[in-house]
């Protein structure tokens, strides 16, 4: 019997936001909304309206943010458990049955609105799901797709890190919770490709590591860097400085503000030989002060989001140009940068642009690596990740 995870509440969408429905773009924003929607809750499920006021498909009401409506199901019909399973199912066939199953037991199962299941996040790491919300109406929804996950996989347990409460224009994090199984009390071990990887699934940023960047470590593992300097800014907890480590690095020097971070990649991520170097340092602060006689054959810059607001862009890519003109005065002649941009509201081009403005006419881009395979970009704004490849004349 068919019974919808939620009681929606109706509302009538404006011509603007039916035709944006129509398009398949999986959110409606702040501005196509009427004053009418301002009496729902965070996180409310609703029924979406045409102007006859007939039900055409199902969302989840955000209460602040650019983002207003994440949209379910284009349909009259609320969405189900069956419904959920399916859209999990198919996410977890198009992981399975890819060349990813071969390279690593760490992947993200669920994908969100590009998997069809909004505001939510399901990371595998071995044995272990790591489920991340963010909505508070999406709570329910991820719930039930790790379930599923967790049972199609034949996982141990199922690590939840809730969405953010939103109370009176503060945000007050959750503390992560075992959905099934417990809390592991040790960090987790996975591999990819060659490396041998740890990560912290029930604390750390995120889910705990970066999967998206995967392309890049294999990108780094692949690479002859035989007497190297490797300069990794923004290190966190030191996988892609294993990864230069493993391709035959010199010396690599991790930089990043989290002392915590950086004693898990030096416990975890570093051999013994002393090749890698670990400083608790704000980049955009340590940068400018580096000896300039200090030159290195190969920069990686992942810095963390510069902006999820429109009105933020301008001042981000400035923070991009600066942070690039640092850079390309440290970059030895004939060296590389692998540049990283985790900001959606910033395009492939602006930030193409930013980069090498930054670091001036002696670079040019020689690819920019394509998204995971467990990261499709389903729609315009999920394509967030941007890590472009850069060489320098000798």
């Amino acid at each position: 019997m068919f019974a919808p995870l939620t009681r929606p509440r109706r509302y009538q969408l404006r011509k603007s936001s039916i035709r944006l429905l129509a398009s398949g773009h999986p959110w409606l924003f702040r501005g196509q909304l009427s004053s009418a929607a301002e009496v729902f809750r965070d996180g409310q499920w609703l029924a979406l309206c045409d102007q006859d006021n007939r039900p055409v498909a199902s969302g989840i009401y955000e209460a602040e943010g650019a983002i207003a409506v994440r949209i379910l199901e284009r349909s009259a019909r609320p969405p189900d458990a069956a419904w959920v399973g399916e859209r999990a199912a198919a996410a977890l066939a198009r992981r399975v049955g890819s060349p990813l199953a071969g390279e690593t037991d760490a992947f993200r199962a669920v994908h969100g609105e590009s998997d069809g299941l909004p505001a939510v996040a399901i990371d595998v790491y071995g044995d272990t799901a790591v489920l991340e919300t963010y909505s508070i109406g999406a709570d329910a929804l991820g719930r039930l797709a790790a379930a599923i996950v967790r049972r199609q996989l034949g996982l141990a347990r199922v690590i939840w890190k809730p969405a953010l409460r939103r109370r009176g224009g503060q945000s007050a994090a959750r503390a992560p919770r075992a959905l099934s199984g417990v809390l592991p009390e040790q960090p987790l071990r996975v591999r990819e490709g060659a490396l041998e990887l740890w990560v912290d699934a029930a604390g750390g940023q995120k889910s705990g590591a970066y999967l998206d960047l995967r392309g890049l470590r294999r990108w780094l593992a692949g690479q002859d860097l035989a007497g190297v300097r490797v300069l990794n800014l923004f290190s966190y907890t030191g996988w892609l400085g294993l990864a230069a480590e493993k391709a035959g690095a010199a010396q690599i020097w991790n930089v990043d503000s989290s002392a915590v971070a950086l004693a898990f990649a030096a416990r975890h991520h570093a051999g013994t030989d002393g090749r890698q170097r670990h400083i608790c340092a704000d980049v955009f602060e340590w940068l400018p002060g580096l000896a300039r006689e200090e030159a290195f054959d190969l920069v990686i810059a992942d810095p963390p989001p510069m902006t999820s607001r429109m009105s933020q862009v301008e001042r981000a890519l400035a923070a991009y140009r600066r942070l690039y003109a640092e850079i390309g005065r440290r970059v030895a002649p004939g060296g590389r940068v692998a540049a990283c941009c985790c900001t959606s509201r910033i395009d492939e081009r602006d930030f193409r642009r930013a980069v090498t403005a930054g670091l001036g006419p002696r670079f040019r881009v020689d690819q920019r690596l394509s998204p995971e395979i467990d990261h499709p970009v389903g729609f315009l704004e999920a394509d967030y990740l941007k890590v472009l490849l850069l060489s320098s004349e000798r």
